[in-house]
């Protein structure tokens, strides 16, 4: 039968409805009927993509990738193609395989992740990388926005690097953005991405063209489906209509116009997380290890019950193992996560990672969802807590995390974004000096900068300073043993020391005075 799409408009909303109309024995339909949805072939799905097109590439690191059509896209040998994706995943799979054979020419992306050819490439002049989470207003039709992230940085001043020279000087930098007030808050204007085609990876598809994801595959996968000219979906089952309840897919149809189902997968897993065995013995804590731990308990007092957090790769996210257990705390993820359980749980679930590629497993009452409504949380405040990482801080709050010039680039990541809401507290965790001494906390940062004035708390294994965007740091704790002089000798600027501190300063003075008087000769 001939399916016809009924599209209901009102001021308010659009109902679609799937129906058949019959008159005089013909079925009629209100909408161009689109051939050739179903493909048995993914290499048939791709081979028309031309070279120089413009690819929108869903999946969170190595989750929810479009494995056949990315492999298929291999095969046909197109080049000069632009590609925008979350991050490359790793160099011998998914887009890393696109990279190595340099049929991408063009790489729009918030994170480098673990693809060292990506950021080889990017650093020597032969690719170049952008933000791409503009990709959601492509979808929606809206030209460009206006939004907090990225003000007071390189990304709105201008010059941050798009393309290096093989020389490591900068060959392509960034224009600065428009910049708007609003309610006495700077935004920066940011352009929306829309692509010639964008290759989906989905659970499942029914044959009327509705697909659903599962868990934390759905990501990136959702709105990139929204952004594209032509959305081809490969998924793992086709079932038939009515399979799916109208109210449980994710992408209706009207997104959809090419589904192929895929032969394989191997679901490669970047960092599988388990819980370790009870008979497994400790082994002994090297110094960097007795320092993270330090800075993993502080920080793990920042927690409070009810709260909503979302926590950085590394440090920040072992924090997650040493909250009060009469506290309930709402951890969320940027690739789709609300109450994800701490990752030294057991999980080896491909399609439930965090943002840093680690497998996880949920609490009851978690969701999931995609990364654009991860990041609508994220902007929009809801998010009580940010814990993350840095490079180096500066006496105002400025944070420093994504990259240093020439050497190193791992990409802002969904970092600029979540400093940049005013209604969320962000701590930094990090070790207090860099290797050789040098300062991390300074006057002023040096490297390209995260957010401007973004910092509210900076836990280090040393000492715990609250930063006043006026005022500057105040010290309001210092590790055993040390004292506020220690403290200002292998801090790079200045700062307040709180009056509870100052006092107990005075009384260890007045204390060590008295013994040495009782002792003298």
């Amino acid at each position: 039968k001939t399916k016809c799409f009924l599209y209901v408009q009102s001021a308010s909303f659009i109902l679609i409805n799937v129906c058949c109309w019959q008159t005089c024995g013909c079925y009629f339909s209100t909408s161009r009927q689109r051939p050739g949805r179903f493909y048995s072939d993914p290499l048939d799905a791709v081979k028309d993509i031309p070279n120089g097109a413009t690819i929108l590439v869903g999946g969170f690191g190595l989750c929810g990738i479009p494995e056949n059509l990315i492999n298929s896209l291999l095969k046909t040998g197109v080049k000069s193609l632009t590609a925008v994706s979350n991050n490359a995943g790793v160099d011998d799979f998914g887009l890393g395989l696109l990279l190595r054979t340099k049929q991408i020419k063009r790489m729009i992306s918030s994170y480098v992740g673990e693809n060292v050819e990506f950021e080889r490439q990017y650093l020597s002049g032969e690719l170049e990388g952008t933000l791409a989470e503009r990709i959601r207003a492509g979808g929606a039709g809206v030209p460009a926005f206006f939004t907090a992230t990225g003000y007071g940085t390189l990304i709105q001043e201008g010059g941050s690097p798009i393309k290096y020279n093989k020389d490591g000087t900068i060959a392509i930098a960034s224009e600065p953005r428009e910049v708007c007030e609003f309610n006495g808050r700077h935004y920066i204007m940011e352009k929306s991405i829309t692509g010639d085609f964008a290759l989906v990876k989905a659970w499942k598809a029914d044959k009327a063209g509705n697909v659903i994801f599962r868990k934390t595959a759905r990501n990136f996968n959702q709105p990139m489906c929204k952004a594209a000219k032509i959305t081809i979906v490969e998924v793992e089952e086709i079932v038939d209509v009515g399979t799916f309840a109208a109210e449980d897919i994710h992408i209706p149809s009207i997104y959809v116009h090419r589904i192929v189902k895929g032969d394989r997968y191997e679901k490669r897993i970047e960092r599988r997380t388990v819980k370790k065995g009870q008979a497994e013995k400790p082994k002994p804590k090297k110094d960097s290890d007795v320092v993270r731990e330090r800075i993993i308990r502080r920080a793990a007092l920042e927690f409070e019950d009810g709260m909503y957090a979302n926590l950085g790769i590394g440090i920040p996210m072992l924090a997650s193992n040493f909250i009060k257990p009469d506290i309930t705390v709402h951890l969320q993820s940027e690739n789709g996560i609300l109450g994800l359980v701490m990752p030294n749980e057991i999980s080896s679930h491909f399609t439930l990672t965090l943002s840093g590629k680690e497998t996880v497993t949920v609490l009851p009452g978690a969701a999931y969802f995609s990364s654009d409504d991860s990041f609508a949380m994220i902007r929009g405040g809801h998010i009580n807590l940010t814990m993350l990482g840095a490079m180096q801080v500066s006496k105002y709050g400025d944070l420093a995390n994504w990259m240093i010039p020439g050497k190193m680039v791992k990409g802002m990541g969904g970092a600029m974004d979540l400093v940049a809401s005013a209604g969320t507290k962000v701590v930094v965790t990090m070790e207090h000096s860099a290797k050789g001494g040098k300062h991390k906390i300074l006057e002023k940062c040096n490297l390209p900068l995260t957010g401007k004035q973004c910092v509210d708390r900076i836990i280090t294994e040393k000492a715990v300073f609250d930063v006043d965007k006026d005022k500057g740091l105040t010290l309001i704790e210092v590790w055993e043993g040390l004292t506020p002089d220690d403290i200002k000798k292998c801090t790079g600027t200045d700062f307040e020391v709180n009056d509870i501190i100052a006092e107990l300063q005075k009384l260890l003075i007045i204390l060590y005075t008295l013994h040495h008087s009782f002792h003298s000769p």
